[in-house]
């Protein structure tokens, strides 16, 4: 009586192993993925943030020093620039206050691109920000 074996010697991995490595990979990266876009968008929405908070102590020492707010062109002119990885996804603006009243400025930065689905971020004098639940 001859022994017959049935078991087959294994030279890699099945088909039907391959399909369900790749449809759990793709389960994970459906998962993965939403996730990683939203903590990019508050990451630079972030870096945006603490530019505003930069112009804005700008703005203080500015009428600190000349009794007045300075402008998007004076702060320009002085050597402010936003950096590059802001300058990407945000462009802003400074209103200024009508010079016949006490000097104010309202800061707004306007996002571009995959960031505009959070909206404008504005600052005034008074360190009052919106919208509130994105700072």
């Amino acid at each position: 009586m001859t022994k017959h074996s049935f078991s087959r010697k294994r030279n890699g991995f099945t088909l039907i192993e391959v399909m369900i490595t790749v449809a759990i990979v793709a389960i994970l990266a459906s998962i993965a993925y939403p996730s990683y876009g939203r903590y990019i968008i508050r990451a630079k929405r972030s870096a945006a943030q603490a530019q505003m908070m930069d112009i804005a102590n700008r703005q203080q020492q500015f009428l600190l020093a000349n009794r007045i707010y300075a402008d998007k062109t004076t702060l320009t002119a002085s050597g402010y620039s936003l950096p590059a990885e802001v300058a990407a996804n945000y462009g802003y603006t400074i209103t200024l206050s009508d010079p016949t009243a006490p000097p104010a400025f309202l800061l707004t930065f306007s996002p571009t691109g995959n960031q505009q689905a959070d909206g404008d971020l504005t600052l005034d004098h008074t360190g009052a920000k919106t919208p509130a639940d994105k700072w």
